[in-house]
């Protein structure tokens, strides 16, 4: 592609801008931010060659116009580029919830424009910012496209190409089925992830709790060290599905208790060795693919 233009420049946009240059598939990128700061790392880095604070003037020329803006925050966007909505470019985006995105666009413009494309790609870290980003981050990640029924086919192709030209497996879904396994898989994790953190850090002795912590707290809880405003975002975009998983979790979590409580050491076995055999089973799959 000619151009690509960033509306936000963290570690999405930057490992996307990244990525493209590593493979050669982008002759310019520019990026938008709220800060100049964040414009000037993200140019140090050699991840854009211009930005901009002004939206406007940031995607001037863009055949690619890319949303990598916290959740909370599209709304905003989309009203600020209705009266410079790109027409003749392509643009797409990569927020975690799908079904808020393409709300906030209808609110916005009535409709979802025929040349946007919701998109999530799933992959990232608990780090944040233009310094985060990673050529390779979305090599063999997936990302998921929801289109709509008036969704530009050439539009969609674009977007499946920019995406699969960094390494990544497109998918094609609903954005209700999105937001409801995201809500599972990714969502759900980080809830457990920060209220387990949450919970201790309250304890009358949580220094001698975290001093004595093993390896299995700090795997099972590196996800707490994401972006709490960008998680609380996510969380509300997606309310529904994620108290659905939350429910079902506290509902099963309440059973294993009860086995314990009542010492029946057979069934915690099993339950344990039905979860082992699962995960097992995932990852082989996953490293098989």
């Amino acid at each position: 592609m000619k151009q690509l233009s960033l509306i936000g420049i963290g570690l999405i946009g930057g490992s996307l801008a990244a990525g493209l240059r590593t493979v050669g598939q982008v002759e310019r990128v520019t990026a938008c931010a709220r800060r100049q700061e964040t414009l000037d790392t993200a140019r140090y880095l050699q991840l854009i060659d211009d930005g901009s604070t002004d939206l406007a003037s940031a995607i001037a020329g863009a055949d690619m116009v890319v949303l990598a803006v916290p959740m909370g925050a599209y709304r905003e966007v989309f009203s600020a580029l209705k009266p410079i909505w790109p027409e003749h470019a392509v643009v797409t985006d990569a927020g975690s919830s799908k079904l808020s995105v393409i709300e906030d666009a209808r609110a916005v413009f009535g409709h979802v424009p025929s040349n946007f494309v919701p998109g999530h790609p799933v992959a990232g870290t608990e780090k944040s910012g233009p310094a985060a980003a990673i050529a390779d981050l979305f090599r063999h990640r997936r990302v998921i496209l929801t289109p709509q029924d008036d969704t530009s086919a050439a539009a969609l192709q674009a977007v499946r190409a920019m995406w699969e030209s960094v390494g990544a497996q497109v998918h094609v879904m609903s954005a209700q089925h999105h937001d409801e396994v995201l809500a599972l898989t990714s969502h759900l994790p980080h809830v457990i992830a920060y209220q387990l953190i949450e919970t201790l850090a309250r304890l009358d002795d949580q220094r001698e709790i975290f001093s004595f912590a093993a390896g299995g707290l700090k795997d099972l809880t590196r996800i707490a060290s994401s972006n709490p405003q960008m998680w609380t975002d996510i969380m509300m975009a997606n309310d529904t599905a994620v108290l659905e998983g939350l429910d079902r979790y506290i509902e099963d979590l309440q059973a294993l208790r009860e086995l314990l409580a009542a010492g029946d050491a057979e069934r915690v076995l099993a339950h344990f060795e039905r979860a082992k055999n699962a995960r097992d089973q995932w990852i082989h799959t996953a490293e098989a693919s």
